[in-house]
This record gives structure tokens, sequence and C-alpha cells, in this order.
């Protein structure tokens, strides 16, 4: 889950600098800035499961999966994204926190925050 929030994160990036280069006019803007809303949507909603997968009691923990090259080389992709966002006992490990949030914490408030401001881009009244 954690490099599937990495993919987005880098997609957004990917958008933004092509907004930034392209300097769209009004419907432009509103059109990036939707496919940025909907892609940091779904990267909150990763990092929301990988948070819900840290906080169950440990009994409850899914087992852990293989690793995703091997998941790579042997199952379909779509397969390999639906075991992916499902998670596995490795999602659960908190491996590091900075002010009492573990990184998919960050992700969450990052991807909340990119979904807020591409939200007042489409919405937002120009003076064109």
């Amino acid at each position: 889950m954690c490099m599937m929030q990495r993919a987005v994160f880098i997609l957004v990036a990917g958008v933004s600098l092509i907004a930034l280069l392209h300097n769209p006019g009004t419907i432009g803007i509103r059109i990036y800035g939707a496919i940025l809303a909907l892609g940091a949507a779904g990267g909150a909603m990763i990092a929301a499961r990988q948070i819900w997968l840290q906080h169950l009691p440990e009994d409850r923990v899914p087992a852990c999966g293989p690793g995703l090259d091997y998941m790579l080389e042997v199952f379909p992709i779509l397969e390999v994204i639906e075991m992916a966002i499902r998670g596995t006992g490795d999602c659960a490990k908190v491996q590091w926190t900075f002010a009492g949030l573990s990184i998919p914490g960050w992700s969450l408030i990052a991807f909340t925050a990119i979904a807020l401001v591409s939200l007042w881009l489409i919405f937002r009244r120009n003076k064109d």
C-alpha cells in the first residue's frame, strides 16, 4: 500500500507539472483540477485503508503475502492491484512516526489538502 501511495504522489506531481507547463485557461484548470482531485481521493482512500490496518488488533491483522516483485511476475496485473489494495501484515507495521502520525497518516493529510485545493480550482470563479 505504501508503494501505491508513492505512485499516486508521483501521478499527482506529474499532472501538476504538466498543468504548470501547459498554463491552461479556465476550462483546462478545471479539467486538471478534476484529475488531481480524483487522484488525491484515490490516494487518500489507500492511506486510510493502511491506517485502518495499522490500528487492527494483532490477531486481526492479515497474514503477510508475497513481495510485489513476485506478484508482478506470477499474477495478472488486475489481481496484483486488488491484492495490494487489500493490504497484508506488512502494511500494518508502523515503521516511522512524526508528531504522533505514521507515514500513511501524513499521506492522508497531504492527499486531503491536494484534493481540497483541486476542488477550489474547479469551483472558483475566474475574473477573466
